[in-house]
């Protein structure tokens, strides 16, 4: 399979829809009677006045989560090549997110994280060209409205404000004017917000937008840990992508090396982030999707055992399936 994806070969998409469709069966032969679909935060309900979290059936609410994650795994497959970030042109991207994103129920439906992802590509799109950018500034301003409109629609994405500013340090001199565009950008978007708050008599609720952010970071999670056990090959694999980017750190581009920096952060951010919510969700960690995808490809790409990498990732397929089918 990874030697497949390996080359990159157009007739892969096909070959990428029907492995998605193989990850998801056991999941639709279970798929609840009702499934809700949140793409707005409480606070932005105004924006969108009528019902609509249950306007898909259930089947067509998985349907629509596998198409977008089809698109977002694509746009990443163009970003990574685009940038160079593996070496040479793949389509292991895709195939990393699609496993990804296949790994736990609540990853296969639609949710507010799902649509955040075509977000967070389009940040790095930004990010990345920092590096041969002269001036960020524009570029700055840009992200931050990402990040505000992010905001509007997952609470916790307005955390990855944080990696416009690592950016600038890894990619730019320090430039006040480029850091304080990235804030101008995020007001931006909530000044119109608190126009459209004020237009419909609710701006003494405005500041309530941001109290979620005080919550405490909390001290244990209760969680049944035979549910993750999924993540045991997962964990490996970022392991030895560890141990390969270490051998091949200073062989590759100046760019790539801060490129990959910067997927570090953005990786922690995301999955750090979770505790904004007041009530702990799995599918907020679609966030950290993005970068683990990139780290699980340059493993791949650079994996030289061909048996031992064929097998870890078919023992991550059948994990994946399995648990599916076996919940404790």
């Amino acid at each position: 399979m990874i030697s497949i994806f390996k080359v990159f070969n157009p007739l892969n998409v096909l070959w990428l829809a029907i492995l998605m469709f193989i990850l998801r069966i056991g999941y639709v032969a279970q798929v609840p009677d009702k499934l809700e679909f949140t793409f707005v935060e409480p606070f932005a309900r105004l924006l969108v006045p009528v019902s609509y979290e249950y306007a898909f059936s259930p089947m067509a609410n998985v349907f629509l989560a596998g198409v977008l994650i089809l698109a977002q795994a694509l746009l990443l497959n163009y970003l990574v090549n685009h940038f160079n970030l593996l070496g040479k042109p793949t389509f292991l991207p895709s195939l990393m997110y699609v496993t990804l994103t296949s790994l736990f129920s609540p990853f296969m439906m639609l949710s507010a994280p799902l649509i955040c992802n075509f977000l967070v590509i389009w940040m790095l799109f930004k990010l990345f060209s920092f590096y041969k950018g002269d001036d960020a500034k524009s570029t700055a301003f840009d992200l931050g409205m990402i990040v505000a409109i992010g905001s509007i629609i997952y609470l916790p994405y307005v955390y990855l404000f944080l990696a416009i500013w690592i950016a600038l340090i890894i990619f730019k001199p320090f430039n006040w004017r480029e850091w304080v565009s990235g804030i101008l950008g995020y007001f931006t978007v909530f000044f119109f917000f608190a126009v459209f708050y004020y237009l419909n008599n609710k701006l003494g609720n405005f500041y309530h937008i941001w109290a979620p952010l005080g919550t405490r970071f909390p001290n244990s999670i209760n969680i049944n840990y035979y549910n993750y056990l999924v993540l045991v090959p997962v964990v490996l694999i970022i392991v030895l992508y560890f141990f390969k980017l270490q051998q091949n750190y200073y062989k590759s581009y100046v760019q790539v090396r801060k490129s990959f920096q910067l997927l570090f952060f953005i990786f922690l951010i995301g999955g750090l982030s979770f505790y904004v919510k007041s009530e702990f969700n799995l599918n907020h960690f679609l966030l950290c999707a993005v970068p683990a995808a990139v780290f699980f490809s340059y493993y791949f790409i650079n994996a030289n055992i061909r048996w031992l990498y064929e097998s870890l990732y078919l023992l991550l397929l059948i994990s994946i399936i399995y648990f599916q089918f076996n919940t404790f």
